[in-house]
């Protein structure tokens, strides 16, 4: 069997080819999981995904979260997952880029339509 290496991926090369907020970027595919960078500064439309669960990994900046219950801060170096069918919103007063790890097809704004809805195949 003839298998090649697997190249690095450098999170800073990728995030210099995009600048657009909320439109998250499909850098690998382990099995049926996405990794996708993504920036984000603002707030986002309140969803949730009923049928799976969703990591966020801030790598730079930080992240609050809100949920009904009350909110939770990420700073670069921490990450949360969001358990399926739980209502979120996140936002970041300044920009903050991270990773997300979520299964194939997975929308952004879950069962919420929105203007901030991201193509599912955009990839870097």
């Amino acid at each position: 069997m003839n298998r090649q290496i697997p190249l690095p991926v450098n999170f800073t090369e990728k995030f210099a080819v995009f600048n657009d907020q909320w439109a998250p970027k499909i850098i690998a595919q382990m099995n049926d999981y996405q990794f996708k960078l993504v920036r984000l500064q603002g707030e986002f439309v309140w969803h949730e995904h009923t049928d799976t669960d969703e990591t966020f990994i801030v790598l730079e900046g930080s992240l609050v979260i809100d949920f009904k219950e009350g909110s939770v801060t990420l700073n670069a170096g921490e990450m949360v997952v969001v358990p399926k069918g739980c209502l979120h919103r996140p936002r970041a007063d300044t920009e903050a880029k991270l990773l997300l790890v979520e299964p194939v097809g997975v929308v952004n704004t879950g069962d919420t339509q929105s203007a901030l809805t991201a193509p599912l195949d955009d990839w870097l």
